[in-house]
């Protein structure tokens, strides 16, 4: 596996320094890690392709909002392979995020993203960051929590995720996916792991996340 196939990071180098939105309640130390997809908006097995193809699933925005609502950091991680297999560009991956930012917020003003992360890699790149390896949660996990301690830009550079020290993850720290890969991620990530009906997505699984007794999913 190549640790060193990095994520990227919506309109920002992946260590960049990341200033957070304040929660409308103080941080419970949990992060809720995001498939995209079948998660947030309708997928389609021909990709996503376009702005004009985002489908924002109903109440998503509203399910974001009671996460932050109750303390939840919020970070998508979303393999997305066609810039590799050179279908299209990041430039038209930050227009589809942009636009489903904006939408998001426009349905709710609390529905924020903390973090946007994407990986570019092909299967065959065997990249860390590319679900189901775990890279995109880890550089999640290290970013979000620089952040909420305000540690200084010069802690965050890291070339290989495998020797980035992680902080340890709260209990009520998720995964949110709607596939086998998503599941698997998470999983190796160490955090509870939650596949939703791809026709819902988010608010399928709410209450459940809000639960501080349920522990996932668990799969044969």
């Amino acid at each position: 596996m190549n640790s060193r196939l990095l994520p990227y990071r919506h309109k920002s180098k992946i260590w960049d320094r990341l200033v957070l939105e304040p929660l409308p309640k103080k941080w419970n130390g949990a992060i809720i890690y995001l498939d995209r997809d079948g998660v947030l908006n309708r997928g389609s097995e021909n990709y996503v392709n376009s702005v004009n193809e985002l489908e924002i699933l109903p109440n998503v925005a509203e399910s974001l909002s009671i996460l932050r609502n109750n303390g939840f950091r919020l970070c998508l991680v979303t393999n997305q392979s066609p810039i590799n297999r050179g279908l299209w560009s990041h430039k038209v991956l930050e227009d589809i995020h942009e636009k489903l930012i904006n939408e998001l917020q426009n349905e709710s003003e609390d529905a924020i993203l903390d973090l946007i992360l994407y990986s570019p890699y092909k299967p065959d790149e065997n990249s860390i960051s590319r679900k189901p390896n775990p890279g995109m949660l880890m550089a999640g996990n290290y970013i979000i929590n620089m952040a909420e301690r305000n540690y200084k830009d010069s802690k965050l550079i890291i070339d290989d995720l495998s020797e980035c020290e992680l902080f340890d993850e709260n209990p009520l720290s998720s995964m949110v996916g709607d596939r086998i890969v998503d599941y698997e991620a998470g999983k190796l990530h160490g955090v509870r792991t939650f596949l939703v009906d791809p026709n819902i997505g988010l608010p399928d699984v709410i209450d459940r996340l809000l639960d501080n007794n349920d522990k996932g999913d668990v799969l044969e």
